[in-house]
């Protein structure tokens, strides 16, 4: 134990910063004041935006009159002075506004296309999520005073000439388009039958007016990750870019970069290409992923120090956040272990079937693609349905209390309802069970048992003398397939991209799991191939055995379909039309989801299928109606699902009648944190008398941490790219969700190892697991294809992709309940022992590092500035050198002492004696509850781990402050220059190398270099890749310094000092 001690001191030397502070223009002196408290990550914070040399020309009402704040009014300049220039490859440059929800981001846009119609260029396109948007873009060229500009559907024009005749010679204003409409094309031909040949024409080829792409990061996967390809999308709006390069490209998008991938088709920044420091989009994905959240930070910075980007968001003060984890009851278990074993005899039935009829491997794939993501979504419907309860439990409560409700949902399940309505001819007896409904489908439409039909004329068998008796057995096949395609575009209609959004999202994982799927889900068929020959050589067994086979297919289909209707008896129904109707029916729920129609349950008890719509409303406008509603206080619960969680706002708002406090509830978070913003944008707003309260509610089942860990991820990126600051969204405690990472990985990779046997467990199981924990689970395991067995020898292997975290959790939902939540607390305990072994070893990524927020003294000691080449305005970098103070001086200490007051409080020292020393500590109590103490030490100052009582007992025994003097200024004095190991021990292992060790230090050095950092990104690179190897995080710092200065920018090593400056300096004389 002797030297674990001032190890762990060591731990956590740097504090996390405060993520956001207040935001005020700083160059621009125009306009009033925002309605609302607006900030921006610190890191932007500390970086000034160039000088402004344009002058607006919005009329001064309109700035008077507050209806483009200030902050609006510095975007919009900004925007134009950035337009003024060109991009060395010629193209105009473009502007990027990270503005979160709450800002304003649409006015600031219709101010743009305002400012540029005021000087003649008045053509603009805008570019869209859904086509209800539409209103809001009218709405606020209305607001800013611009009515005169007309705002025009692109899906509404006929093909052909914008400008022509019988589309209304159309020859200025606003084009509003869905990304989804660029890619539409007309059937008939003719010149102009693509929408993007229309948009080009009206243009004409020098364009320099407004492109504006709003929520750009619809427009995402451009750039191909993995197997996918990029998307028609993306590639058009990359293609309406480069044939009008004197465009002004406006990007907005509160997400903008959460990834940095979704920035592929954002050329116009001038941060990749000919002329930079990146030659292709790829080598800048790959510099800043490979280089941690930190990189993407320096790059936020840089743009705004371009003058390129603007990202501010509405203040989260006032905000709450509670995580709310749902207890199951008994029956729900049983009802969940039931679905998981009707589920792995599925997938059993499936593989025989599928092995019975020698389905070929094109099919088998697409079958597996078509289960697993089967699979998941039963799973997901069943966890939510799981807080039904609680939710309307939670609901009534707080209506009472007088604020109203906001619960959020992904998807509504109509797709399930209508087949189910099919096949009852219109009639309902009860509510439709949505997880019934995907698993039945699934089994109806993709068991691998064909049609005898089909099967004879693929054989080659003439069957028409048999054939009357079997078409009734073939129309049902038909009709579904007719079936399946209404039920696939309510689903899809633009609106609600919802469900094949989802599916989207789903097959995504499937695609690039599924493609190791079925060769290993299947690990004898490539064996087997002399029965192959065998079938061609004797067609007439073989038709014999084929027709058995396919006779006992269709048993099992028919079997595995009665033991659902048995278990259908005990599923939960649609959450959403269980959610309304709990909650006192449509006339008490504003629902604002994608949906033409609900189930309700009428006052005589049965159960009937309405349309949503009323008479006098057609379905597009219901949502908005519904709104309405809810925002003048009729209604005081709001469900609002995918559909409606681009532009509708519910915030509290100052001119609504509703101006009760809103309580978000989220039953599923999303796929993805862009889309938890963007619903929870939804009631945190500008202008709101009242900020949210978030309640997110996780049940206890192991996966659905995994949505939450999922948005963690994204969140965290949010918070580090959007809005340039990792920490950004940690005060919103989802951090303790987040798995997948690096650390994730590698701990599910010794999960996964251990529980096969092919590497040692890191740590012991959960000790409360009923039964072989190992044993239980790998059958677990098996049954969610995560475990293959080899048939003949019954070796175990792992399938592939099972590192991809995100197929993990899919799969192992379908796992009992007592199994995934042992295995995923065994997951949870590798977690922690591999992140402890990585900072033990100096290798983990912390983000941001804060100093000079805490107790410690920073000061300059040194500057040094480089001019940096080929940069337009302010290129330069500055390499300061840094000396941090951290320890606690006897005065210091005494004074701290002489205000405290608790029982327990005062100086202790250590019972061990090492190398002649004892350690002294001075303590004051925190939390007298818990029994918790703040520990300071001389060396170190403040720490950041609390103690216990008990633990503070166990090494130390207090003492009257003269007996703990001498010791506290000798180790004071001491660790000005020497570490911890030589003063405890005598001797330190990386002193006696010849190297510099820091630990216990109370002074350290660091070097920080600043400034357009992005554009020497290459050469510092290329430095510390030399000299300390490629994988070291780039560490990003943020400094404040004694008299006030804050400096971010990136640690560089000691021993990479000297090399970088003799690099920076030879490239500052060129």
């Amino acid at each position: 134990k002797e030297e674990e001690e001032p190890e762990e001191e060591d731990e956590e030397e740097m504090g996390h910063a405060e993520t956001y502070a207040e935001y005020m223009p700083i160059k621009l002196k125009i306009g009033l004041r925002h309605p609302d408290p607006v900030v921006e990550t610190s890191s932007l914070s500390s970086v000034t935006p160039p000088d402004v040399w344009y002058q607006t020309s919005i009329s001064e009402e309109t700035i008077d009159s507050g209806w483009l704040s200030a902050l609006q009014l510095e975007a919009i300049t900004y925007a134009a002075q950035q337009h003024e220039t060109f991009l060395p490859n010629g193209d105009r440059a473009g502007f990027l506004i990270g503005d979160g929800a709450g800002v304003g981001k649409g006015r600031t846009i219709a101010g743009i296309i305002y400012e540029n119609y005021l000087l003649g260029r008045k053509r603009a396109v805008w570019f869209s999520v859904s086509n209800d948007l539409k209103y809001d873009a009218e709405r606020d060229l209305r607001d800013i005073g611009a009515k005169n500009i007309l705002v025009h559907s692109l899906n509404k024009f006929k093909y052909g000439k914008i400008s022509s005749k019988h589309n209304g010679s159309v020859k200025k204003g606003v084009i509003f388009a869905t990304y989804s409409s660029l890619i539409g094309e007309s059937q008939s031909g003719g010149k102009y039958k693509t929408r993007l040949k229309q948009l080009l024409h009206w243009c004409g080829e020098d364009f320099d007016g407004v492109i504006v792409f709003d929520e750009c990061h619809k427009a995402k996967n451009l750039c191909p990750v993995g197997s996918s390809k990029p998307t028609k999308t993306g590639l058009a709006v990359l293609e309406l870019q480069n044939k009008l390069p004197k465009a002004r490209v406006v990007y907005a998008s509160a997400t903008g970069a959460s990834e940095p991938r979704n920035m592929a088709y954002m050329n116009r920044l001038g941060i990749w290409g000919e002329g930079t420091p990146f030659r292709e989009f790829s080598d800048f994905i790959q510099a800043v992923e490979r280089r941690g959240v930190g990189a993407m930070e320096i790059v936020a910075m840089d743009m705004k120090l371009r003058g390129m980007y603007i990202a501010r968001q509405l203040s989260f003060s006032g905000v709450t956040f509670k995580i709310d984890e749902v207890l199951l009851s008994q029956e729900y278990v049983k009802m969940y272990n039931k679905s998981v074993k009707l589920w792995v005899s599925a997938r059993e039935r499936f593989q025989q079937a599928a092995d019975l009829i020698d389905a070929e491997q094109r099919m088998k794939k697409s079958m597996w693609g078509q289960f697993w993501s089967a699979h998941q979504r039963f799973f997901k419907y069943l966890c939510i349905a799981s807080k039904v309860k609680r939710v309307v439990q939670l609901a009534r409560e707080e209506i009472k209390n007088g604020k109203c409700v906001v619960i959020g949902l992904q998807s509504t399940g109509e797709a399930r309802t209508l087949e189910a309505l099919e096949e009852g001819g219109g009639e309902l007896n009860d509510f439709v069970s949505t997880a019934k409904g995907v698993f039945q489908s699934l089994i109806e439409k993709h068991f691998p048992a064909p049609d005898r039909k089909k099967l004879f004329s693929l054989l080659g068998i003439d069957l028409t003398a048999q054939s009357n008796n079997n078409s009734p057995r073939d129309s049902p096949c038909k009709e579904n397939k007719i079936k399946k395609r209404k039920g696939s575009s309510s689903d899809e209609s633009e609106s609600e991209s919802d469900a094949s959004d989802n599916e989207e999202s789903d097959n995504e994982s499937s695609k690039f799991l599924s493609s190791g799927d079925d060769d290993d889900f299947n690990p004898f068929r490539d064996e087997s191939s002399e029965d192959d020959e065998d079938a061609n050589s004797n067609t007439n067994s073989s038709f014999v055995t084929s027709q058995d086979a396919v006779e006992r297919a269709q048993q099992m289909k028919k079997e595995l379909l009665d033991k659902l209707e048995k278990l259908a008896e005990d599923l939960p129904p649609n959450t959403l039309d269980e959610l309304i109707d709990e909650l006192g029916g449509p006339e008490n729920v504003a629902e604002m989801t994608g949906r033409k129609g609900r189930v309700v349950s009428n006052d005589d008890g049965s159960i009937s299928y309405e349309s949503r719509s009323e008479l006098d409303v057609p379905v597009e406008i219901l949502n908005i109606t519904e709104k309405q509603r809810f925002m003048d206080g009729d209604k005081n619960i709001a469900i609002i699902s995918e559909a409606a969680s681009s532009g509708i706002s519910l915030q509290a708002d100052r001119r609504a009648k509703n101006q009760r406090r809103r309580v978000h509830m989220t039953l599923e978070l999303p796929w993805s944190a862009d889309r938890a913003i963007q619903q929870f944008g939804r009631t945190h707003r500008s202008n709101q008398v009242t900020a949210p309260e978030y309640v997110f509610l996780i049940s206890e089942l192991a996966g659905e941490q995994r949505f939450a860990s999922i948005v963690a991820k994204r969140l965290e990126s949010l918070g580090a790219l959007t809005h340039g600051d990792r920490r950004a969204t940690e005060t919103r405690d989802l951090s303790r969700f987040n798995f997948d990472n690096k650390y994730g990985r590698n701990a599910l990779e010794i999960v996964m190892k251990s529980i096969v046997n092919l590497d040692s467990p890191m740590v012991s199981p959960p000790p409360d697991f009923p039964g072989d924990f190992f044993k239980d689970v790998r059958q677990g395991l098996i049954g969610v294809g995560l475990i293959n067995v080899e048939d003949r020898s019954g070796i175990l292997t792992l399938d592939k992709g099972t590192w991809l975290f995100r197929k993990f959790l899919n799969r192992i939902l379908g796992m009992e309940v007592h199994q995934q939540n042992a295995l995923f607390q065994y997951f949870s305990d590798t977690l922690n022992a591999v992140i402890q072994n990585a900072k033990k070893n100096g290798r983990y990524d912390m983000g941001i590092l804060d100093l000079g927020s805490g107790d410690e003294k920073v000061r300059k000691a040194d500057v040094k500035k480089f001019l940096t080449p080929g940069y337009s305005t302010s290129g330069h970098v500055e390499l300061y050198t840094i000396s941090v103070e951290r320890g606690m001086s006897w005065d210091e200490a005494t004074k701290l002492w002489a205000e405290q007051t608790g029982p327990d409080d005062g100086f202790y020292l250590s019972l061990q004696i090492r190398n002649n020393k004892k350690t002294a500590i001075l303590v004051k109590e925190v939390n007298p509850k818990k029994k918790l103490f703040l520990i300071y030490r001389p060396n170190t100052g403040k720490q950041l781990k609390l103690e216990t009582c008990a633990d503070l007992k166990k090494k130390y025994k207090k003492v009257p402050s003269e007996d703990a003097l001498p010791h506290w200024l000798e180790q004071y004095n001491s660790s000005a220059d020497t570490c911890t190991h030589a003063y405890w021990r005598g001797n330190c292992k990386k002193a006696g190398l010849g190297l510099v060790c820091e630990v216990g230090l109370r002074c350290r050095t660091y070097y920080v270099l600043c400034g357009s950092v992005l554009s020497v990104w290459t050469k510092v690179e290329g430095v510390l890749a030399s000299v300390s190897g490629t994988n070291v995080k780039m560490q990003i710092v943020r400094l404040r310094t004694e008299d006030g200065q804050r400096i971010v920018g990136l640690i560089i090593p000691a021993n990479c000092v000297s090399p970088l400056v003799n690099l920076l300096s030879t490239s500052d004389q060129s």
